[in-house]
């Protein structure tokens, strides 16, 4: 049983500890769980019936460092030495917890440099996890791993590591690191898949190359991985799945691709659309040399065995195949639009923005588009205020170049983070100056996005509704008006008298 891990150094466990991970680079683990320090060992259950606190490491048997294609230029800082406190009733949190990893065993097979998360002397590092509480857990990545020129798939070392603690068992394991088989190559970016419905299949066929100068004598292992939405279809015999509605698939061949070869999939890999708000989606798959299921895929396929053909040799690049996938679903964006209504000198605010009608759903990674605004005749936009976190500004939109021209308004950017609404309405308030009456004057707002399929209901009016100024509003220019005339008056009245004076 696993317990609860908190990662120093780190965002995550690495998936080299929880699950054998494939790609091209073969920096995977066989998941074989250690066996000095099993998942449920007498100590264990002594330690629950007793209170008395006790340790485990929960390791990997076996680790692959890196590919022997790559040599001295591979590295790896992914390798984690986590330790468990078991969990018991009312047990103390283990207490000064040190961990001493001896990596000496990998000589000739690997460098060993320091992560820096623990004290290094030589190859042997010390690393301090502190007071572990009890059913918890730690991690440090300790290693610096790099390449050795001239390894052979399967060279290996062991590296060896022993925790203790104030007030528990001292613990020791070891991990078997290897040096992987060649790293094979994918087609990279194929032909995308575009108006795809929900409920509807399509295939891909996956192909890889051998471009290194070793065979891969273990076989090969394809790993198959769908979007949210998307599911594949446990249809072949040598393929395990993840779960009964699976986004996720490993296969295995006996096929020892040599040098310079290439191969495909004998038959297509099936995914269908199943979310029925499902935008875009994408299928990868990538290849190793160093077979190992991944934890999670325990599904077998019910069908004939998937096959591998040989194909011309192709210099393939990429360490992945991958599928862009667009469906028919759609984001319908209508206008939400309002009156510009107010007297002749008024400043007024007006909402307007978007309604997001569906069905689809944007996830993040799509364009989420945006809604532009041509005010009336006769107003003035003269600011679209908007907050982000502690601070705001007095633009969401961008601003025309030229008099007449539509505020573009990105519902993406932070301005509009405070006022989104996916699936609801997005709306933000303009501050419109009413300069003159324009009669029939109308502005416009449309919306858009590259998934709206429904462009009828794109576009509406901005009305204006203008009344006189209030009488108050002018008597300073009646004022001015009049001490103009006076002044008028006055310098008409000078200009004859100094006539007469000089007649």
């Amino acid at each position: 049983m696993s317990l609860p891990i908190r990662i120093l150094g780190c965002t995550a466990v690495p998936a080299a500890f929880l699950t054998a991970v494939f790609t091209p680079t073969v920096f995977a683990t066989a998941v074989v769980p250690t066996t000095v320090a099993p998942p449920v060992a007498p100590a264990a259950v002594a330690a629950e019936a007793s209170g008395q606190v006790a340790m485990r490491f929960e390791t990997v048997g076996t680790y692959v460092m890196y590919s022997a294609d790559e040599g001295a230029g591979a590295s790896n800082d992914d390798f984690v030495v986590p330790v468990y406190v078991e969990p018991s009733e009312g047990a103390e949190p283990a207490r000064n917890v040190r961990v001493v990893v001896d990596a000496s065993g990998l000589a000739g097979v690997a460098t060993v440099g320091d992560t820096r998360m623990c004290e290094a002397e030589g190859t042997v590092f010390t690393c301090v996890y502190g007071d572990l509480q009890n059913g918890d857990g730690e991690s440090y990545s300790p290693l610096s791993l790099g390449g050795v020129d001239g390894v052979e798939p399967g060279d290996s070392g062991t590296v060896t590591y022993t925790a203790t603690a104030d007030n528990a068992p001292t613990i020791t394991g070891t991990t078997r690191m290897t040096v992987g088989g060649p790293r094979l190559s994918a087609p990279g970016r194929e032909k995308s898949v575009s108006g795809l419905a929900p409920g509807k299949s399509a295939r891909v066929t996956a192909r890889l190359s051998n471009n290194t100068r070793f065979p891969a004598e273990q076989g090969v292992a394809l790993k198959v991985d769908a979007s949210d939405g998307l599911t594949l279809t446990a249809l072949h015999s040598n393929c395990f799945y993840a779960g009964s509605a699976p986004t996720s698939a490993w296969c295995t061949f006996p096929t020892k691709a040599a040098p310079g070869t290439s191969y495909a999939s004998d038959a297509s890999l099936v995914y269908t659309v199943t979310g029925p708000r499902t935008l875009t989606g994408e299928v990868t798959y990538t290849w190793s040399s160093a077979p190992s299921r991944p934890a999670g895929h325990t599904v077998r396929g019910t069908g004939p065995p998937l096959g591998l053909v040989r194909t011309p040799a192709q210099n393939f690049g990429d360490s992945e195949g991958s599928v862009a996938v667009t469906t028919t679903v759609q984001v319908d964006y209508r206008p939400v639009t309002a009156t510009v209504r107010g007297r002749v000198g008024d400043t007024v605010h007006v909402r307007l923005g978007l309604e997001d009608l569906g069905p689809g759903r944007m996830t993040g990674d799509e364009e989420p588009g945006r809604f532009e605004v041509v005010p009336p005749q006769g107003t003035t936009v003269t600011s679209v205020p908007y907050r982000f976190e502690e601070d705001g500004g007095k633009w969401a939109c961008d601003r025309p170049e030229k008099p007449g021209g539509a505020f573009v308004c990105e519902i993406g950017r932070d301005q509009f983070h405070e006022v989104r609404r996916i699936g609801g309405t997005t709306a933000i308030d303009f501050h419109i100056r009413i300069d003159r009456q324009v009669a029939g004057a109308q502005g416009v707002i449309r919306t858009d996005n590259p998934y709206d399929r429904t462009p009828a209901n794109d576009v509406a009016v901005i009305p204006l509704d203008a009344s006189p100024a209030p009488p108050h509003r002018y008597a300073w220019a009646w004022a001015a008006g009049a001490l103009t005339v006076v002044l008028l008056a006055a310098a008409a009245y000078g200009r004859r008298r100094r006539q007469a004076t000089v007649s």
